[in-house]
């Protein structure tokens, strides 16, 4: 009887009365999302957002949560950051990303950095003009998430949670693909990289050593045709602070026989687009191997021997490759080793561990 009456007060005392506090009605939220305009790379304008709907913190929240949602997919497995891994540059170590029924995809993954500066379409044949586009397309491609965007606003719809956030984005717990795309946007758009040691050099708080500062000049060099000055050729197409020209280009990896991904000429129609690729970004490219649309080479030292000698001659190869093609730039193995120390002080490790980019 007393270990009754024992259990009884106790439960008087803690456990009769639910402290626990209620939970908030969810209230749409206005708060402007206000990027760190300090942490742009040198070189960056301020970066053109949309003004139908200007980012707003729960837009961004919103769009980090469906980023990392595997809801997005039909068998709710897989993630866009299922392939967009953050250590890894948000890119994919895969030579071809894998879907959720274990079907490789036809490409390599690309970066997502800096997005917010890209102006001439995404994907790496730019079939898609607005992020907002890119974000719903792998939703509905059957080599990833293989779902319908209907069934994945369905899907959505039975998450309270998801709801709630839908009403402190957009005011409503409607949830529709076009929500769901610049939702995803907005938090795309706010991933920016820009502080490696390249970058802290052009601020002076660092310094190059010997190796990457020899690597640093080849970078930048022109081509000598005497010989007597060793250049790679790089910054025509890698160029300005994102590292990019932000073009379509042909950079010589097969011959007008050995195509077999026609790139942009896919989105075109246009034979001179044939084989034709975005110039992506080199920024964290040490972390982001494989390397080229469909992942053939495995190493950056592999990559500065393609255009130091194994350029290929087509119908569209681009003019810019002029002098990498057969004699070649002749690099030697220490050019190859001091350009590539150089490629790697173009990582940015606060980027790759940054919170805000992280799952929520």
């Amino acid at each position: 009887m007393k270990a009754v009456l024992i259990i009884a007060l106790a439960c008087a005392v803690i456990g009769c009365t639910d402290t626990s506090a209620p939970v908030p009605t969810p209230e749409y939220d206005p708060t402007p999302y206000v990027l760190d305009t300090a942490s742009f790379p040198n070189g960056f304008q301020s970066m053109p957002l949309p003004t139908d709907y200007p980012l707003t913190q729960q837009r961004v929240e919103l769009g980090r949560m469906l980023f990392y949602d595997p809801a997005l997919s039909r068998d709710g497995t897989q993630s866009c950051a299922s392939c967009h891994i953050q250590a890894d540059g948000l890119s994919d170590r895969r030579t071809y990303s894998v879907g959720i029924r274990g079907l490789e995809g036809t490409r390599q993954a690309m970066s997502v950095a800096n997005l917010g500066w890209h102006r001439r379409g995404f994907f790496w044949d730019g079939r898609v003009a607005t992020l907002r586009e890119q974000a719903l397309m792998p939703i509905v491609d059957p080599l990833e998430m293989d779902n319908t965007l209907a069934n994945a606003v369905s899907t959505l719809s039975s998450k309270q949670h998801v709801r709630d956030q839908f009403i402190r984005a957009f005011g409503s717990d409607s949830i529709t693909p076009e929500r769901m795309g610049i939702a995803m946007e907005q938090f795309m758009l706010t991933i920016v990289s820009g502080n490696s040691k390249w970058d802290k050099v052009q601020r002076g708080q660092a310094t190059f050593n010997e190796q990457e500062e020899r690597g640093r000049q080849l970078f930048f060099s022109e081509f000598d045709p005497t010989g007597k000055v060793k250049s790679g050729e790089c910054f025509h197409c890698h160029g300005g602070p994102n590292f990019t020209n932000d073009r379509f280009m042909n950079n010589g990896l097969d011959d007008d026989a050995s195509f077999e991904d026609i790139g942009r000429e896919r989105v075109t129609s246009n034979p001179s687009d044939r084989a034709k690729f975005k110039v992506p970004t080199l920024r964290n490219i040490a972390v982001t191997a494989p390397y080229m649309h469909d992942g053939r080479f495995t190493t950056l030292e592999d990559v500065v021997r393609h255009y130091s000698s194994g350029v290929k001659q087509s119908s569209t190869v681009d003019i810019l490759l002029q002098f990498s093609l057969k004699p070649g730039l002749g690099l030697g193995e220490s050019d190859v080793a001091d350009l590539v120390a150089f490629l790697r002080t173009l990582t940015d490790e606060s980027y790759l561990s940054n919170p805000r980019y992280a799952k929520p």
